[in-house]
């Protein structure tokens, strides 16, 4: 049995940054948890060539050549932004969609993305800043606001992010994404039973995606129960990819037995969007 997990090393050792795209939907087997997150407003529905709607490098391609005729487009710049991101590009899409904002100012859309692309970077101050210029008190966006929320979290300031979380949720009820976010945020303070408690909460929603399976997982983990969490990592897979994801849930969980100091490797959490 796999000594004791210590909680507070393990956490000690965690960069926490953005996470997947909830929007990347259909991948089961776990994913290594530091990707970008998921769109906020409009998305870039259909690319100018079909497989540039599925393939990244070809979406880059399709929407830059879009956006470099016309720079000061708006919905150019949008699309070649979520392109950029989901290509892993997050400098240059945080670039681009600066600049459309600067070309478009007050474009909530715009915002949204430059807001979530800086929070890509780790730049969460700044991307709390913009996303809040994004939307209004009077007229909220409970997508925003959770995203605000993570990047509260990312700053350490837990109890303004559940803030948040909470205001989502009264307006996207049972969210499994803002659910997953206020998990991962109690988890983050070390309050591992209301972490596990919310994240069951997005685990039964007939909406949550694998990556609330792999939150709810890597939390009761923490908790000792190693029998559990995998189980929860297999349950209604294919044997390869329920192998896949145990053994990617042990690397997790045992990276608190690396020595200190020690170089740190691939975030064992991170804070997932809805789109």
């Amino acid at each position: 049995m796999r000594q004791r997990i210590s909680l507070a090393r393990l956490l000690a050792s965690t960069s926490l940054i953005a996470a997947v795209a909830m929007g990347l939907g259909g991948c089961t087997a776990m994913s290594k948890l530091s990707d970008v997150t998921g769109s906020v407003g409009p998305r870039a529905e259909a690319a100018p060539a079909d497989r540039a709607s599925t393939d990244p490098a070809r979406a880059v391609d399709a929407y830059g050549q879009r956006y470099r005729a016309n720079p000061k487009d708006a919905d150019a710049a949008l699309a070649y932004g979520q392109a950029l991101r989901a290509n892993g590009q997050r400098a240059q899409a945080a670039a681009v969609l600066e600049q459309a904002t600067i070309a478009n100012p007050g474009n909530k859309a715009l915002l949204a993305q430059y807001g979530r692309a800086l929070a890509d970077n780790g730049n969460f101050q700044q991307a709390y800043d913009v996303l809040s210029k994004a939307h209004s008190p009077d007229n909220p966006d409970w997508r925003l606001l959770s995203v605000q929320g993570t990047a509260l979290d990312q700053m350490g300031r837990h109890e303004e992010a559940r803030s948040y979380y909470a205001s989502a949720l009264k307006i996207a009820p049972g969210d499994p994404g803002v659910l997953s976010n206020l998990g991962l945020s109690y988890m983050l303070s070390r309050e591992l039973p209301k972490a596990e408690e919310a994240l069951r909460q997005a685990y039964a929603s007939p909406r949550a995606s694998a990556r609330v399976r792999q939150n709810l997982a890597l939390v009761v983990g923490l908790q000792g129960r190693f029998a559990e969490a995998e189980t929860i990592v297999k349950a209604d897979l294919p044997p390869d990819q329920a192998a896949a994801n145990v053994a990617y849930l042990r690397d997790m969980l045992s990276r608190s037995d690396a020595p200190h100091g020690a170089p740190k490797r691939t975030p064992v959490a991170s804070l997932s969007q809805p789109d």
